[in-house]
């Protein structure tokens, strides 16, 4: 990737009061989707797109995003970490956030967003459009979605720049969201101090668009073609997770025996071990994972160090260390890390489960 002359803001300080109780114990931008963080998708679209130089807003798990993240060595990356002691507000993350930004442009994501887009095409676009005879200020991300009033809404002018933002209209004026990825030149340090806190107590990333908008700049926007999800709650979670898993390449770096089947796209990192178990993809098993005598199905992710016996597991999401015994069928559910799921007494049942880091459920 070319080197861009652009810093990257990343927003990892939300609480993930959705994601409970998961986020009790962990930050919700490292809840692992296909057996990856959340939060490392996004770092790693910024440095393909050739911007290294990232800062991460923090909040109160921030010694455990920090212990995560390191210096961004591992990417190629340098970060530098903001802390925001309460959550008030995207254009208050900017704020704070002045002095690492200084009077840079800049991509502003929101660390538990996953986009299939190629983020270099998007920043590349501002880039050439700032050399244009009407350089935009900002440009944004919109996506047609079928609720637009959970969402910020844009409305456009003939020409297609935008004229006017509202954050969950109760009537929506178009279908238009914005996606969490925003990019800035150094004017929104003016409109950031220059707009007042919403009902809400939060400064709004989109009044301070709309500040822009109505001092006469020009804001870019582009239409996301392929699918975008907040990784906030269960049932999109699950289906990053999904998406995600169809498009790995299968890999087997681990241990199968002759008694068990791999079927469609799976992936076996070094150190796992399966033993008479059938295995449809996608899938993935973490490193030194053991699947014993159990079926794992489609859309599934075992983290590293997993154990899985006598069970089926299928389309869900289980975190490191964890064990699932004697378990008929666990489907559709999130299991944190170093949990236990195990049946006593078995009876031909679906379990549905969101499950905390250190629990034990015994489903007798």
């Amino acid at each position: 990737a070319r080197f861009v002359d652009m810093k990257a803001l990343i927003l990892a300080g939300g609480a993930g009061t959705r994601l409970r109780p998961i986020t009790h114990t962990s930050a919700k931008q490292l809840v692992p989707v296909a057996n990856k963080p959340i939060l490392f998708y996004g770092i790693e679209a910024m440095v393909s797109a050739g911007i290294t130089e990232i800062g991460v807003i923090v909040g109160d798990t921030r010694a455990e995003v920090m212990s995560a993240l390191g210096d961004g060595s591992q990417w190629g990356a340098k970060i530098t970490f903001i802390p925001q002691d309460e959550p008030l507000g995207l254009a208050h993350c900017v704020l704070i956030a002045s002095d690492f930004l200084g009077n840079d442009d800049f991509v502003m994501y929101l660390g538990d967003n996953l986009l299939e887009q190629d983020l270099g095409a998007f920043v590349h676009a501002f880039e050439s459009a700032r050399l244009s005879s009407e350089p935009p200020t900002a440009q944004i991300l919109l996506k047609k979605v079928p609720d637009p009033h959970r969402f910020g809404i844009a409305e456009l002018d003939a020409a297609g720049n935008v004229i006017r933002l509202v954050e969950k209209p109760a009537n929506p004026p178009t279908d238009l969201a914005l996606v969490g990825v925003y990019l800035f030149d150094r004017t929104i340090n003016d409109a950031v101090r220059a707009i007042a806190p919403s009902p809400r107590g939060e400064l709004e990333i989109t009044d301070a668009i709309q500040w822009l908008v109505d001092q006469g700049k020009i804001v870019r926007q582009e239409l996301l073609t392929g699918w975008w999800i907040d990784t906030g709650k269960l049932t999109p979670l699950l289906e990053a997770n999904r998406l995600l898993l169809e498009v790995i390449e299968p890999r087997v770096d681990g241990d199968v025996d002759e008694a068990s089947s791999l079927d469609g796209r799976v992936v076996i990192e070094a150190g796992a071990v399966v033993r008479n178990s059938t295995l449809r993809g996608p899938l993935v098993i973490g490193k030194d994972a053991r699947i014993i005598d159990s079926f794992i199905g489609p859309f599934t992710a075992i983290g590293n160090g997993c154990e899985v016996v006598n069970s089926e597991v299928e389309h869900s999401v289980i975190m490191e260390r964890s064990r699932i015994i004697d378990i008929t069928r666990l489907e559709d559910s999130l299991i944190g890390r170093e949990a236990e799921v195990i049946r006593s007494q078995k009876r031909p049942r679906a379990l549905r489960l969101m499950v905390g880091d250190h629990c034990q459920i015994d489903t007798e």
